[in-house]
């Protein structure tokens, strides 16, 4: 390839005398002469001090950008936001986490087109900065790779930031003291790194290296480790190689690398975040992924990882053993993968793991075929007069199949999570938790509080929680999200009242109130969608542009 072709964009940047005020405002930020013949890579970096999943990333970034130079390329570190799920989790700061996805997106494809980048390195930690890292490269089409922060070690007695909120659940219940609450958040968060289970960070990290737009295992390394430096360092010289390829995010991102992606999500138990953002991505890459397809590679795929929330190990245990590309390949082998998928490498999915030994004998985190933790998926697509675009249930097999209840209405998470701790919900009782998806928060919060305060509280068998919101990674017990259409838009969700009757059918794959449709229609005439308190800002914005959770709760601009 020409050098021409190279520098396909940064060469209208700074090639000519026209554009000699460029170079000079370059040369301030440590350009060198032959920099400017070279191709340009812009590392996206996401370090921030709010939280423990990225406060490393700078150091990941400066690595990156080293692999990039020493490869031929002149590396530019930029910074964009991040935010905590786990610090603001249960309070009204939480709206903005899923918000955060669309910003840091179009800040990276800001940045990206602005200073006419040839090639980009992204850099994630934690839940939206990740697949808003690959969203960007989508929308961009520049060769790029996407690097993983990596995974926090262990707490203390092998606890992680669930284990601080079950505490809490555990303490309103009587079941540990406050002295042995205040050990638990003390030991449970030991240094930087993502949440250490097989929740959101470390789901959309597998599922982003299967979808081909990482290197091998970088999403199985701890964040502090020799093997992360070297990923970092390896992903800057293999973008300097994809530009001389041209190979793009277009070339990696098609809908059966998509499927690659649902199926070892799957496998892993993964986060139902998943299926938000893989449509998220996928509506940015031009690919036609639907809840549909969720469903029909579901049937066909087993759980086979025993992690974190509902199963025994960390991610941690995982990389252990070898990490993710085991488990990969053996779902090659048994023609759940489609090999032939392109991926960063500049090589396909089978070859890259055509040298990958399987998982060490006696192991029993990741289970072989025949002794599967779940013989189909535990994403389970719900639909039915409660959901009928469709709902995000994660059932691992070990609540049941079935729950039929009884409902109990809240308009927001808060109200819902003092009910739990004061013991007002009962066995029996479904929490309905409506008025926080999409729209009607703004920004679809999670509902970890809530469902760790069950499970800590004990019920976990014996209360179900729905809701028009989304759960963290870190949510297990029977729990049904993304219920849509939402409240705020009049979905069916909006119209149950206490005490009715509540079907959830993992089984047959249904969600239904058991009440006449004459009465529902009633109901419907009679809703009023209540006043928000949203009239402006960030938010607002968000609410007017914000789709349905079916669709990957993506952005999109009214037409002009």
């Amino acid at each position: 390839m020409s050098d021409k072709e190279l520098r396909r964009y940064s060469r209208v940047v700074v090639d000519g005398v026209e554009h000699a005020p460029s170079r000079a405002m370059l040369r301030a930020v440590g350009f060198k002469e032959d920099d400017f013949a070279r191709p340009q890579v812009g590392i996206a970096s996401t370090w921030s001090m709010v939280t423990p999943c990225n406060m490393h990333i700078d150091e990941l970034a400066r690595q990156a950008a080293s692999g990039a130079d020493i490869a031929g390329a002149k590396a530019v570190i930029f910074n964009t936001i991040t935010v905590s799920d786990g610090i603001s989790m249960g309070t009204p700061g939480m709206r903005y986490s899923l918000v955060s996805r669309e910003v840091i997106a179009d800040s990276i494809e800001t940045v990206a087109g602005a200073q006419g980048f040839d090639g980009l390195v992204t850099i994630g930690g934690c839940d939206k900065n990740m697949p808003a890292c690959v969203m960007a490269m989508a929308r961009l089409n520049r060769p790029s790779v996407f690097v993983y922060g990596g995974t926090i070690k262990p707490g203390i007695k092998r606890r992680d930031i669930v284990s601080v909120f079950e505490a809490v659940g555990a303490f309103a219940g009587g079941k540990i003291s406050a002295a042995e609450l205040d050990e638990v958040e003390k030991t449970a968060i030991p240094g930087p790194g993502s949440c250490g289970g097989m929740y959101t960070a470390n789901t959309m990290a597998s599922a982003i290296e299967a979808l081909g737009l990482s290197l091998a295992n970088s999403s199985a390394q701890e964040a502090v480790s020799p093997n992360k430096i070297a990923d970092c360092q390896r992903a800057g010289a293999a973008v300097v190689n994809l530009l001389k390829e041209n190979i793009r995010p277009s070339d990696i991102l098609t809908k059966e690398a998509f499927e690659n992606a649902i199926t070892v999500v799957i496998a892993l138990g993964g986060s139902t975040n998943a299926v938000l953002h893989l449509l998220a991505i996928a509506y940015e890459a031009g690919v036609d992924l639907t809840l549909e397809d969720f469903s029909r590679i579901g049937a066909r795929v087993p759980v086979l990882a025993d992690v974190k929330p509902s199963g025994q190990y960390l991610m941690s245990e995982l990389i252990g053993i070898g990490g993710i590309q085991p488990l990969m390949k053996r779902l090659l082998q048994k023609g759940l993968l489609h090999g032939e998928c392109l991926t960063v490498t500049g090589r396909t999915v089978a070859d890259n793991l055509a040298d990958v030994e399987d998982y060490p004998p006696g192991q029993d985190i990741v289970r072989s075929f025949s002794n599967p933790v779940k013989p189909d998926s535990h994403l389970v697509i719900l639909r039915g007069n409660l959901a009928p675009e469709g709902a995000v249930a994660k059932i691992s097999g070990k609540e049941g199949l079935v729950f039929k209840g009884v409902a109990r209405i809240f308009h927001a998470e808060e109200e819902a999570l003092q009910a739990i701790l004061d013991g007002k919900i009962k066995a029996g009782d479904v929490v309905v938790v409506r008025y926080e998806g999409p729209k009607g928060g703004p920004g679809m919060r999670e509902m970890l509080s809530p469902t760790s305060a069950i499970m800590g509280k004990g019920l976990g068998k014996d209360v179900a929680l729905i809701t028009d919101g989304r759960f963290s990674g870190g949510s297990h017990g029977f729990v049904v999200g993304h219920v849509a259409p939402e409240a705020a838009v009049g979905g069916p969700i909006a119209l149950l009242e206490d005490g009715d009757s509540i079907v959830i059918d993992a089984a047959k794959k249904t969600i239904d109130v058991d009440i006449p449709a004459t009465e529902l229609e009633r109901r419907r005439k009679a809703w009023v969608r209540p006043e928000s308190n949203v009239i402006r800002g960030l938010l607002a914005k968000y609410r007017a542009e914000v789709q349905s959770a079916s669709s990957g709760a993506v952005t999109v601009a009214p037409d002009w």
